[in-house]
């Protein structure tokens, strides 16, 4: 989770919220999960928008393609568009997570069909934030907004 500083002015957000993250899984397959928060100054965080992606599909739906342990992988997550004055005094979030049960369905993290079995792994996922896999949340100000 990251969350900014309180504004000092209200911040004008109107158009297509995209994250772009830098991962690694010893999961042959997991989710992520990306939420853009409004958090208000009594600490109450609203969901704004979020997106997901089930990473064996991270390249389309027609093919599943698995993760390997110990590599890195750019996954680019749409979460869709909105318009939204984050107020003064309030901060942003991002929530970054692999599961939002019972929302959506669990992911086993095993590689296997869905509900093919009852075994469920947990999965061990990293985002990178360095100079070489700056992971970020690519955010629509308007114009006129900082």
């Amino acid at each position: 989770m990251f969350t900014s500083a309180p504004l000092t002015e209200p911040l004008e957000v109107t158009g297509r919220v995209r994250a772009k993250l830098w991962v690694s899984s010893d999961a042959p397959d997991t989710d992520f999960f990306v939420r853009l928060c409004d958090v208000y100054p009594d600490g109450r965080s609203i969901n704004v928008c979020e997106g997901q992606l089930r990473a064996r599909f991270r390249h389309g739906f027609d093919r599943e393609t698995f993760l390997k342990t110990g590599e890195v992988y750019p996954l680019e997550i749409d979460l869709w568009s909105t318009s939204l004055i984050f107020n003064r005094g309030h901060c942003l979030r991002v929530h970054v997570t692999s599961s939002s049960a019972p929302g959506y369905d669990p992911n086993p993290n095993t590689g296997d069909p869905f509900r093919a079995r009852d075994y469920r792994r947990a999965a061990r996922n990293v985002v990178f934030l360095d100079a070489q896999r700056p992971s970020h949340l690519l955010l629509p100000v308007a114009a006129g907004g900082r």
